[in-house]
């Protein structure tokens, strides 16, 4: 499976095509919300994490976060949004795969 059916996908692509710089910044983003365990690992939060789909750097967020954190879901999608990125529902890539 791609992605979860309750996720939104924001894609490291812009609008008109281009690849988003820095390549790390799915993981900077997701970064936001994870934490240290005692094992000194990161772990990212359930709600935000990287991934790649079809080469792109993407972050999956869980729709979920909008109800838990709102101010954090907003900062996420402003940033999605302020760096035209394309952001899709999770559901049509699970869709678009499946055919």
């Amino acid at each position: 499976m791609i992605c979860n059916p309750y996720e939104i996908i924001i894609q490291g692509i812009t609008s008109n095509g281009r690849e988003f710089r820095p390549s790390d910044w799915a993981e900077r983003l997701s970064g936001i919300l994870s934490t240290f365990g005692v094992d000194q690992k990161l772990s990212y939060a359930p709600f935000v994490r990287p991934m790649v789909h079809n080469n792109v750097r993407c972050v999956a967020v869980d729709r979920q976060l909008e109800k838990v954190d709102p101010r954090v879901f907003e900062f996420i999608m402003t940033f999605a949004k302020d760096n035209d990125l394309q952001v899709v529902d999770c559901r049509s890539l699970i869709q678009g795969s499946q055919h």
